[in-house]
């Protein structure tokens, strides 16, 4: 795994919840983080895994980058700061990638609380829309490192929905989303509603060739 995979997660006062989140990746694989901190995460992070690669990060868009500039194996994970991938078979994943000539896979995000519900009406959406785009999130984005570079990464004028921007540049027979679970917070959907979630979901969609409509922050960073 380790000649294999790099993974970048962006962060920022994030400390307590990306502890987490390297304690559910498997001890070999190297990890990036691009943090823009405030508080002291550089040093809880430097204490607590000093193998861990730091960079400078910035708006999650820069921040991917960052850390993807530096990315020498064949496959790079982007994960967000607060994902629990221990339920993830990597090794399966990559596997099958390499078989069927993949550019970018993703795992079912899922919380562990009443906001399942909301992941698993995603779940079902994002599978039905895969055939036409591919539409993965910034909590778990595998991409053929190769792929990644060609496209240049993430758009940086990008302040909103980089992720899914970026996802969609793929061809959708490369794209494959796996029903193993990956877990998050429920963070973003108690702070700015289920309906302000999915209404810009679906702006996003409609707007999937527009690309000014993903340099607007939309409110976001609020």
């Amino acid at each position: 795994m380790k000649n294999w995979l790099t993974v970048v997660i962006p962060c920022k006062n994030e400390g307590e919840s990306l502890i987490r989140t390297i304690e559910s990746i498997p001890e070999e694989v190297d990890i990036i983080v691009a943090d823009s901190s405030t508080d002291t995460t550089p040093e809880l992070l430097a204490q607590t895994f000093p193998h861990v690669r730091i960079v400078d990060g910035g708006l999650p868009a820069e921040a991917r980058n960052n850390g993807a500039n530096l990315v020498q194996t064949p496959y790079v994970l982007f994960l967000d700061a607060d994902m629990d991938i221990s339920k993830v078979d990597l090794n399966r994943i990559i596997l099958d990638m390499i078989k069927k000539d993949l550019d970018l896979a993703t795992c079912r995000i899922s919380v562990k609380s009443l906001y399942g519900f909301f992941y698993g009406v995603f779940y079902l959406v994002q599978n039905l829309i895969s055939g036409l785009t591919p539409f993965a999130v910034g909590g778990f984005m595998l991409f053929r490192t190769e792929t990644c570079n060609v496209l240049g990464g993430c758009d940086p004028r990008d302040k909103f929905a980089e992720d899914y921007h970026l996802s969609m540049k793929i061809d959708s027979e490369r794209f494959r989303i796996y029903q193993m679970p990956a877990y998050t917070s429920d963070r973003r959907l108690r702070k700015k509603s289920v309906w302000y979630m999915v209404k810009h979901m679906t702006l996003c969609w409609f707007n999937r060739n527009n690309p000014s409509f993903y340099q607007k922050d939309h409110g976001y960073w609020k």
